[in-house]
């Protein structure tokens, strides 16, 4: 049998190649498993918009009804954050979320959640993956068997969500105009609760369609061209938002349909949060974002703590400390007061919040933090190339010995998870192979874009020349 490994958020393979009925049986095994030998009873399964989600989610369910788990699931796609809230409200001991996030349509993933509304810490992971069996395991379990003895239960968690969101948001305050929102929902699970909050906004891609037409629902500019035109050609639109599959990460647009990025979020978030609601507490981030938030932090006192890529790493320390904001470059962001999780609506419902109490714009909010701490910009190459060039290339990193990128000479390196290199106090490259694709990730920052592309230009040409 195939080899399961779980990557930097879950086991994720291309469906019918390796994401088959036969593995995914394998792997909710394993969680049975490891849950009934922590005395666990209950589980949340959850899946997103891709292709059989339904199939998928009820072949792990009766695994679990194998094992005496009762098991909640939803009647219809959900987020990843709507699993995770889920969990917490019904008291349950694990989740289960069939999806592949911001993966191709080819994909399809089992992300693993624990009982305090995040993802598994990686120490647990690593016991469940110990746990996968070599061959599959027959199951005798049917859903209605299960419903019959009181193991299968459907709740309506999408509403579950919205009136939490309810509870915690002035959304009067939000919808009365100061914000005129443009959604793009990538065709992933965010759509319908975001339609429902807002009905007034423009929808993009809110509708059902597994094959995303194509595109990977990845929140980030080159798949939200049209989101950009619409805000730019509309004389009323002032924010984009956009999330991904499961919409647990962000992407918004200010008024003039330029992209914003989870640097700037960040820095907004952890703004609004310090100043304007008078929160306190830890920052923590992960090594790809900008340096930017440490010299914030520094202005208000804040620790911070720099940790590896994987939002599993953040919400280990959140569920252990007093953390105010934690995130990723890659747009998966959480917030004191909410579950330890990437939320990519809760996100933008802080950021509209913060907009709509001071009446500016968000163009407006990012010159305050530049203001502060200096403006800067940042972008990402995702290089698909052979293994046997990427290995290549890591390796290089590895010996030290990239002295230079292009005519800059390289004055530090920080290898916390991948391979950053300081061109200045100012400007670094960093350099790291996905986690879950076979990518090579390229991260540069700069004052300014140019001087950001012409960073990724040089790194090219140095690494493979």
């Amino acid at each position: 049998m195939d080899t399961i490994k779980f990557g930097t958020d879950g086991w994720r393979a291309i469906i019918a190649q390796d994401y088959t009925v036969a593995n995914v049986t394998r792997v909710s095994q394993a969680t049975a498993l490891w849950m009934k030998s922590k005395g666990m009873k209950q589980v949340v399964i959850g899946y997103d918009c891709r292709f059989g989600g339904i199939l998928f989610s009820e072949t792990s369910a009766k695994v679990f009804g194998d094992h005496g788990i009762k098991v909640i699931m939803s009647h219809e796609f959900v987020s990843t954050p709507m699993v995770s809230l889920a969990i917490v409200k019904t008291n349950s001991d694990m989740g289960v979320v069939i999806t592949a996030s911001h993966n191709p349509h080819t994909y399809n993933g089992f992300k693993l959640k624990s009982a305090y509304g995040g993802p598994t810490i990686p120490s647990e992971i690593a016991e469940v993956e110990s746990h996968i069996p070599d061959t599959v395991p027959t199951v005798k379990s049917t859903i209605e068997s299960m419903k019959t003895s009181g193991l299968f239960e459907y709740q309506d968690l999408e509403q579950m969500y919205h009136d939490h969101i309810v509870a915690n948001f002035d959304l009067d305050l939000i919808n009365n105009g100061t914000v005129q929102l443009a959604y793009d929902a990538m065709y992933g699970a965010g759509q319908n609760a975001v339609r429902r909050i807002f009905p007034d906004a423009t929808l993009l891609h809110c509708d059902y369609n597994p094959s995303f037409m194509g595109q990977a629902p990845e929140p980030i500019h080159r798949n939200l061209t049209e989101l950009s035109e619409t805000i730019a050609n509309s004389d009323t639109i002032n924010l984009g938002l956009a999330n991904d599959g499961d919409a647990d990460r962000i992407g918004m647009y200010d008024e003039d349909g330029n992209f914003v990025d989870s640097h700037h979020l960040l820095l907004l978030l952890l703004n609004y949060l310090y100043e304007h609601k008078g929160l306190r507490g830890k920052v923590v981030i992960t090594f790809s974002v900008t340096d930017k938030m440490k010299q914030l932090a520094a202005i208000y006192g804040c620790e911070i703590e720099v940790t590896k890529i994987g939002f599993k790493y953040i919400a280990e320390i959140m569920t252990k400390e007093d953390v105010l904001v934690g995130g990723e470059e890659s747009g998966g962001l959480a917030v004191k007061g909410h579950i330890p999780e990437r939320d990519g609506v809760w996100m933008g419902l802080l950021i509209m919040e913060f907009m709509a109490k001071t009446g500016k714009t968000i163009k407006q909010l990012i010159q305050d933090i530049y203001d502060k701490v200096g403006s800067f910009a940042s972008d990402r190459d995702d290089l698909h190339i052979t293994d046997e060039l990427k290995h290549k290339i890591i390796a290089t990193c590895a010996a030290g010995d990239v002295k230079k990128i292009g005519d800059r000479d390289v004055i530090s390196t920080e290898t916390i998870d991948g391979f950053k290199f300081y061109l200045s106090d100012e400007e670094w490259v960093m350099v790291r192979p996905s986690g879950t694709e076979p990518v090579l990730r390229v991260y540069a920052h700069a004052p300014d874009m140019d001087g950001v592309k012409a960073i990724l230009a040089a790194t090219h040409k140095t690494l493979n020349p």
